[in-house]
């Protein structure tokens, strides 16, 4: 970070805060020409970091001791990472050597704090195993599973500390070397490039002993685990979706992901994904479908099971027209309480029917006498009296029309299709443009 605001690693707040405003005057993005924008921004972000990090004395001590890698959880290289991101437990562990936590022997993988060696610990503090790291996976559930309630077993396979060594990784009173790749630190050290000419040293878990600092010879090794703390074991484990839930709920299932020693496993945790339904549409506890009828229905009423809801029953609607009364398309029908539980209550949402006609095919009808009788029985169009035009024309009709070539031969906005001319270049052009 000091080699990007150009400071020593002494340097006062005042001569850092001095630096930044410089750099950041001179790689500002808005003040270079539009071709060296990209590069520009990348250094005014690098400075804006450098002074964030450098000028604060918690974060200036954090960088000092561990690099970049206490910054940047999403590389995953942090202190005592082995891929996973940082926290404040693991930048403790390479700040005091791999301290053992809690007090209990064995360690972190290969060793840590010794590998099995008793160490001071913390648990004079009586500070808690920290929490090992959740498994989160998306679980898909058709909306009839979420409407019923679900009840599933399957088979589960982590790793559990080794019950042969308690997690050390050698056998009984052997003891570990120090790995000579670290010097026992549990970490190296290695450049990374953070933008153009721009590099930064960070400090990553060493590969050779996973960042233990220490590793046991292949002679000493726990001949369960084979050194590795951990073995691999099988549960079967019981998911349960509550009649409900919606998209986006988590299930926990607590400690059940991978323990590693001296940690507290951390969960497992389904998020649920509701699969699309063909009939219903969910919004909270309530459904919507269509309600398809024929024009006869519309006009005349029915009494008829209209679809089958998502426990398995019939939904049959009784709908008589005595009166005249009329179904339109777009019409909404609502049914009280068959919509979706409402989670751990014996309440449930409402049912919205949009109402869909279907129409005859054309050439349903060819008796003329029919077609007579069902003009006879349907209400006309009155005419107006006001209008009596001196000359009329019969036209033609074309049937298949839309309103997408409305307009569409000309450059009036108000147009249904969208006028399109040809550049110079023989590309489609808007008119708006």
């Amino acid at each position: 970070m000091v080699e990007v605001l150009g400071v020593t690693n002494g340097a006062s707040k005042a001569e850092i805060k001095k630096a930044y405003h410089k750099a950041a005057l001179s790689h500002h993005p808005d003040k270079v020409a539009e071709h060296e924008r990209t590069e520009a921004e990348i250094r005014f972000k690098s400075a804006k970091q450098a002074y964030e990090i450098l000028y604060d004395d918690d974060k200036r001590h954090l960088y000092d001791t561990h690099g970049m890698s206490a910054f940047d959880p999403s590389r995953g290289g942090g202190p005592g990472g082995m891929g996973a991101e940082v926290d404040l437990d693991d930048i403790l562990q390479q700040m005091f050597g791999g301290m053992n936590m809690g007090g209990v022997p064995g360690g972190m993988p290969g060793g840590m704090g010794g590998g099995g060696m008793p160490g001071p610990g913390f648990g004079g503090l009586g500070r808690k195993p920290r929490k090992g790291r959740d498994v989160v996976q998306e679980y898909q559930v058709s909306l009839e599973e979420l409407y019923k309630g679900k009840t599933t077993r399957f088979s589960n396979t982590k790793n559990v500390v080794c019950g042969v060594c308690k997690g050390s990784g050698g056998k009984e009173k052997a003891k570990p070397h120090q790995c000579a790749v670290c010097g026992g630190s549990g970490s190296t050290t290695r450049l990374r490039s953070v933008g153009p000419g721009l590099v930064t040293q960070e400090t990553v878990a060493c590969a050779t002993c996973s960042g233990a600092g220490s590793l046991f010879r292949e002679k000493d090794r726990c001949k369960k685990c084979k050194g590795k703390t951990v073995v691999e074991t099988k549960k079967v484990l019981e998911l349960y979706i509550p009649r409900g839930a919606r998209e986006g709920e988590r299930i926990v299932l607590p400690g059940e992901a991978d323990q590693l020693p001296d940690q507290e496993p951390g969960d497992v945790v389904f998020e649920l994904v509701e699969t699309p339904h063909d009939v219903f549409q969910r919004a909270g506890s309530d459904l919507k479908a269509d309600l398809n009828i024929s024009l006869a229905e519309a006009l005349t009423g029915f009494n008829r099971v209209v679809l089958t809801h998502l426990d398995g029953r019939g939904i049959q609607l009784n709908i008589n027209q005595p009166k005249g009364k009329v179904l339109r398309p777009g019409q909404v029908l609502k049914v009280v309480g068959e919509g979706m539980p409402v989670k751990k209550t014996d309440i449930k949402g409402d049912l919205y029917l949009a109402v869909n006609i279907e129409f005859p095919e054309d050439g349903w009808i060819q008796d003329p006498a029919a077609v007579k009788k069902i003009r006879d029985i349907l209400p006309g169009r009155e005419e107006s009296e006001d209008v009596k035009p001196e000359t009329v024309d019969e036209v033609e009709i074309d049937f298949d029309a839309t309103l997408d070539d409305f307009g569409a031969d000309s450059d009036d906005p108000r147009g249904g299709g969208e006028w399109e001319d040809e550049d110079e270049e023989g590309g489609p052009q808007c008119a708006t443009q």
